[in-house]
């Protein structure tokens, strides 16, 4: 606009501010010499405000083309997860993160990895670097059917097993699969904060089921899909469980398997820490005692070898299992084909047994670093787990303390963790958390450790 009245005035010989000579008249209304003409001066003043219009009209259509966008009723349900906005902050090297559930990087086999990249380059290259099936690379299938069933029960062949990106995308798959706008999906309370979300986008709605320090609570559970309608979905972690560490006993596993087949409820098991045990006698799944078909099983590379090639699986009855490469094929074809065959040369060629058991004395050393340092540190009427594998325990605070002030004192002091909050869809409790303790070497965890402790002394301190 100013533009334009500039431009308006220039037109009158009147009002414009040069003479013929191309002089311009300063505010005592005496002269002073331009050296340049006064129509080049009225060229360039038209050029200037065709191009403020030209501007001016251009980000007026984007805004209009903007606000006539209809995005999908899905992007109501998505928030942003806490953990990721949290890792924002911690990628500062000087900032201790109890947050993200990352594994140890001087752990990953570097060196490993590099010879069998080039092993594969070199013995099938064309293959490697070429489209694969949607289901996966076989070798690796045939090698993931055999284990599960050695360490968990089962009785998978090849065709069983879908490879995907990540046991997350195993989630999202079977919320397509299985999930429309208003199915409710039964989970743990709390449960895994990224299978809210992939859920959450399909329109689905939960309830929390409460746990104990043998898993859900079987006859809440029972109450439940006898007097709800529109259940699809049950979601459970049940070995080392994300976000409390804690794991199901045998009993709670074959009355879920049991339910599952009475009211014909298909069961998501998730389980991508149940190699990292610590302690204990390892469990069969619950899909060993699915006699009906109704569990399927998700599983992953990435607490056991490097999670950058984001190479996941999901296991189950042939039948379900093809409806899922249907989907998958509409999402992204196929996995990594190169990553695939990377990770089988590595299986083939080295003891996967024996890098396992380095992660699980690393990682053994450093949950019992944190637990000794949250009974020494922090404050008498806290609560906490004691997992027996995996990579978190879970901290309880009085009600009326909420982690997410607590979080905030701590991140002054360049510390950081997960509140708890994010991990129940439905009841929000404020005073929890979530810790890490597979990331950080041993003297980071103490150090951050001991500064929560007095974060947390302090804090209740005050509201005495």
């Amino acid at each position: 606009n100013n533009c334009r009245r500039k431009y308006q005035s220039c037109l009158s010989i009147d009002n414009c501010p040069f003479d013929s000579f191309g002089r311009r008249y300063n505010r005592d209304n005496t002269w002073f010499r331009k050296s340049v003409p006064a129509d080049i001066v009225q060229i360039v003043s038209v050029l200037i405000y065709l191009l403020c219009f030209t501007l001016h009209y251009f980000s007026f259509q984007i805004y209009l083309m903007i606000m006539k966008l209809k995005f999908a009723k899905r992007m109501s349900y998505i928030k942003a997860s806490e953990i990721r906005e949290i890792l924002k902050v911690t990628e500062r090297e000087d900032v201790i993160s109890f947050a993200g559930g990352l594994p140890a990087p001087e752990l990953f086999p570097i060196d490993e990895i590099n010879k069998m990249n080039q092993v594969v380059l070199q013995e099938a290259g064309a293959k490697a670097l070429q489209y694969t099936t949607t289901e996966g690379y076989y070798p690796l299938r045939e090698w993931i059917a055999k284990r599960m069933n050695e360490r968990l029960g089962t009785s998978f062949d090849k065709d069983n097993i879908l490879i995907t990106h990540g046991s997350q995308q195993g989630l999202d798959l079977s919320g397509k699969v299985f999930l429309d706008d208003g199915d409710i999906v039964l989970c743990e309370s709390p449960t895994y904060l990224a299978a809210i979300s992939a859920f959450k986008s399909y329109g689905s709605s939960f309830i929390e089921i409460p746990t104990d320090e043998e898993g859900m609570d079987m006859a809440t559970l029972e109450e439940v899909l006898n007097n709800t309608q529109n259940i699809k979905l049950i979601y459970v972690i049940p070995t080392f469980q994300n976000p409390t560490g804690k794991t199901w006993s045998l009993e709670r596993r074959k009355k879920l398997a049991e339910l599952s087949a009475l009211y014909d409820i298909p069961v998501i098991e998730d389980n991508p820490y149940g190699e990292l045990r610590f302690e204990g006698e390892s469990l069969p799944s619950i899909k060993s005692f699915d006699k009906v078909g109704n569990i399927l099983c998700t599983g992953s590379f990435s607490k056991i070898f490097c999670p950058g090639f984001r190479i996941g699986w999901i296991a189950g009855d042939k039948d379900i299992i093809r409806k899922y490469v249907l989907v998958k094929q509409g999402t992204d074809l196929q996995c990594n084909t190169i990553a695939q065959m990377t990770i089988a040369e590595y299986l083939k060629r080295y003891d996967i047994d024996e890098h396992i058991s380095k992660i699980v004395e690393v990682y053994r050393k450093r949950r019992d670093i944190a637990l000794e340092c949250i009974e020494r540190y922090f404050p008498n009427d806290i609560k906490y787990t004691h997992p027996q594998g995996g990579l978190f325990t879970w901290i309880e605070l009085p009600e009326n303390i909420s982690a997410h002030d607590i979080l905030q004192k701590c991140i002054e002091q360049k510390i950081a963790f997960v509140p708890g909050s994010s991990f129940y869809p439905v009841e929000h409790k404020e005073n929890t958390f979530r810790i890490n303790y597979s990331n950080m070497p041993e003297d980071r965890i103490m150090k951050g450790l001991q500064v929560i402790g007095e974060v947390l002394k302090e804090y209740i301190h005050q509201l005495k």
